[in-house]
């Protein structure tokens, strides 16, 4: 199976120490260290380490350049469909993260790179649910289209739990819940949010756990919703302000407070 950072591995005990180490690493924001650890021999590794490059330029803004040649070494190695599938995707993910983040619109070549990986990654296959995720991404926040979002998180969900991937279905609890929240349905959101932010606290996923925080605060009643916001902001701190984004979704309710 083509490996990606998006799949936590190395967050149970009896996993290879290098992907342990690795995966610490990555849950406390060291993308830079961890990819370090990682020597692109096959394309297995070298794919791993391009997926933690992509990562990082989502959640810091920075490191585009080192993303891209990675990148372009993971896409030089691999061989099987799989493995161009998943080159593919991460392909695709890092031209979403560019179009989002206003770096550069990128939002054609992300739709035509998950597309590439949609043709290459057979129904059912490990990658599949990490698909599926990414192009409900695109459909929530490039195309604007709530509803073909959610049958992609959907089915990245049940992917997610036929593989036994927590990390991955801590991302599609999240996303299907924001969507509960734009609709009103604020039972269901405290649901998807709260089981996102427990997954993350499970695993240890540091860098993780303040979006989750917050998210979750967005659904709640004060004076819960405050003190989630104000853990959220400690992670936030802690972390040297990583993941970028998240200050602005911390920022408007200080300003009210």
């Amino acid at each position: 199976m083509a490996h990606t950072a998006m799949s936590g591995s190395g967050t149970n005990a009896g996993d290879d120490p290098l992907q342990t180490a690795v995966w610490r690493l990555r849950s406390r924001a060291c993308w830079v260290d961890a990819a370090a650890l990682i020597q692109p021999l096959t394309a297995d590794a070298s794919l791993q380490r391009a997926s933690l490059l992509v990562e990082r330029c989502l959640y810091t803004e920075q490191g585009w350049a080192e993303a891209e040649d990675a990148l372009r070494t993971a896409e030089a190695v691999a061989r099987s469909d799989d493995e161009r599938g998943a080159a593919a995707c991460e392909r695709g993910q890092l031209a979403y993260a560019a179009t989002l983040l206003g770096v550069r619109d990128r939002a054609d070549e992300a739709r035509a790179a998950l597309g590439r990986a949609a043709a290459l990654i057979a129904p059912g296959a490990p990658g599949r649910a990490l698909l599926d995720f990414r192009r409900g991404l695109l459909a929530e926040n490039l195309a604007q289209s709530p509803q073909a979002a959610r049958a992609a998180y959907r089915r990245a969900h049940a992917g997610a739990s036929a593989l036994g991937d927590p990390l991955l279905l801590s991302f599609t609890w999240r996303h299907l819940a924001g969507l509960a929240l734009r609709e009103g349905e604020l039972a269901e959101a405290r649901h998807g949010f709260g089981e996102s932010l427990r997954i993350r606290e499970e695993l240890g996923y540091l860098v993780g756990t303040a979006p989750a925080l917050a998210s979750l605060a967005d659904a709640e009643t004060e004076p819960e919703a405050s003190r989630l916001r104000a853990e959220a902001g400690r992670l936030f701190r802690l972390l040297g302000g990583v993941p970028t984004w998240l200050a602005r979704q911390l920022s408007p309710p200080a300003a009210t407070a």
